[in-house]
């Protein structure tokens, strides 16, 4: 409000309101719409329209398989193509990465760590291009574009404190003159298999970690939003090259499913950090676990929020709809479900209803709107059979779904957010569909009833309660309490914060990424006994004498 006050105050209040709402609109615009050409962004990303798909850092490899032309679910126009890598070009980027490895690890963790602070500093730099090309790639709005940006600038943030604190124990020895410590050690090759929902920050989250503990990484992204990928890998190529960093360190593959069954089958990669859907995880895990590798998941959600008599409506319903609706409710976090107490069920509905009713739902690079589309039509076709499946087993429609037609939608893929009234042993209801659909049921009896319908799910990743009752809070998060990975009090289910590691149990896969000791995944531990006396004394006692 400066500007307003620095006018005269003669000036009529209502042309001071006025003239400040248009300044801030044509602010507004010129930070956000007037360089809005994807050509631009591509180009200053260094995304061409015909892209190699593989890269072993700097080196760009000629790929020459099936052609993956990018299409925006904003408008249904094509953006750019990648021609996806093979096997044969996979092998390439693993033996760059052995290579890279041998040097990379002897590099002392606060050097890899400053390095990762000089990747921090170019995604400030490229932070609104390539927040506007994740937007317009996958559909999500672009704020949330920025805050996935702004996601990877924290977690290398995180990442760079992180690698001066790379700590093990020191322990007492039962043996005289002996001591004990344990320590940690890069685990080698990190492959990571990302999905599109979050195309960026996903394999930020894994490479930051991985990196500053001394390992080589291996990238296959989704083939849904293969553009970010390219553009990441330029932005790290910069800082890399800068930093002379070994060729291999930073790989990345684009292609279909058999580079991702490559790699789950791929001994010579210890560990395999996987996001998406529960039955990719599936396949992942056993391939991994049939070689006796390492997997890290990060599987489906189908997150509830309980609503108890003491909540604060006017939180609860921003956070319900966002949690619902954010990302074209895409997100792992997003929220499936509302366990609503049923003394206050009927007073949540009509407002959810009337919130619904305000939602504005078009081109997400438009900052008055609340939904983008989906990614794809595979997914639109997905949505309109989880909402004519859940009606089938007895479900009323509340808010009605559909896909919208008509000019800004030509795409196909904007689909209405939906609210339907379903009990939680629906078929539906148990499984997470990934899209703007919420699902809300009725509890009654006290929080420990809500709390066994919303563990009643095979999935475990996020879980919220609404509530002001501290004995409710405290039951929700105790060890009979949620079974989530993630349990919130009054903030919704969606989203993450760089610090707390992320992840779930159950069929969400168990894996942790990002905050607290998410690390020690990436290194492989090791202990050690050292003797400093004279002789040799066996442990437990045994006498051993020749």
């Amino acid at each position: 409000m400066a500007f307003r006050a620095g006018l005269s105050r003669n000036c009529p209040l209502d042309f001071l309101t006025l003239l400040y709402k248009l300044i801030k609109k044509f602010n507004k615009m010129s930070a956000t719409t007037a360089s809005l050409g994807i050509e631009e962004i591509l180009k200053t990303l260094g995304v061409e329209q015909l892209n190699n798909g593989a890269s072993t850092g700097s080196n760009w490899l000629n790929t020459s398989g099936e052609t993956i032309t990018s299409i925006s679910p904003v408008d249904g126009k094509a953006i750019a193509a990648v021609r996806s890598a093979q096997v044969a070009d996979y092998e390439t980027v693993v033996k760059k990465a052995q290579e890279a490895f041998v040097v990379w690890r002897k590099n002392p963790a606060p050097h890899r760590g400053e390095i990762v602070r000089q990747l921090a500093e170019k995604l400030r730099e490229y932070k609104e291009p390539l927040g506007k090309l994740v937007s317009y790639e996958m559909g999500k709005s672009y704020q949330e574009g920025l805050g996935e940006v702004q996601e990877m600038i924290d977690i290398c943030d995180f990442a760079v404190g992180l690698s001066r604190q790379l700590y093990g124990l020191t322990m007492h020895s039962e043996r005289p003159d002996h001591r004990m410590y344990e320590q940690y050690h890069p685990v080698g090759i990190v492959g990571i298999i990302s999905a599109f929902n979050f195309p960026v920050a996903v394999w930020n989250w894994n490479t930051a970690l991985a990196w500053v503990c001394g390992d080589v990484c291996i990238w296959k992204p989704s083939e849904k939003a293969p553009l970010t990928a390219i553009a990441c890998q330029k932005i790290t190529q910069e800082v890399f090259e800068a930093n002379g960093v070994p060729e291999g360190v930073s790989g990345l593959v684009i292609g279909g499913a058999d580079l991702g069954k490559t790699m789950a089958e791929d001994t010579r990669v210890p560990l395999v950090s996987a996001t998406g859907s529960t039955r990719m995880g599936k396949s992942v895990s056993a391939a991994v676990g049939a070689r006796l590798g390492t997997s890290l998941l990060e599987l489906g959600g189908n997150n509830a929020i309980i609503i108890t008599p003491t909540a604060d409506l006017p939180m609860v319903i921003p956070g319900a709809v966002f949690g619902a609706v954010g990302t074209g409710g895409q997100r792992c976090t997003s929220t499936r479900r509302l366990i609503i107490h049923d003394s206050i069920y009927n007073k949540v509905k009509e407002s959810l209803v009337s919130a619904y009713g305000q939602l504005k739902i078009g081109n997400p690079l438009d900052e008055n709107n609340h939904v983008g589309p989906v990614i794809d039509k595979d997914a639109v076709n997905m949505y309109l059979k989880a909402l004519e499946d859940v009606q089938a087993e007895g479900g009323k429609v509340l808010v009605p779904g559909g896909v919208l037609k008509g000019p800004g939608y030509e795409s196909g893929c904007y689909v209405k957010p939906a609210i339907v009234e379903a009990d939680n042993d629906y078929k539906m209801v148990q499984h997470e569909t990934f899209a703007p659909i919420l699902y809300i049921m009725k509890y009654s009896g006290d929080v420990y009833d809500a709390i066994a319908l919303q563990n009643d799910v095979p999935q475990g990743l996020s879980s919220a309660i609404m509530t002001n009752d501290i004995k409710e809070s405290e039951a929700f998060l105790a060890n009979h309490g949620s079974d989530c990975g993630i349990a919130n009090v009054n903030i919704g289910t969606s989203g993450a914060e760089i610090g707390g590691a992320f992840g779930g149990e159950k069929e969400t896969g168990g894996g942790r990424e990002s905050g607290s000791d998410a690390w020690k995944v990436y290194m492989r531990r090791q202990t050690n006994t050292i003797n400093y006396g004279n002789s040799l004394p066996l442990a437990q006692g045994i006498k051993f004498e020749l």
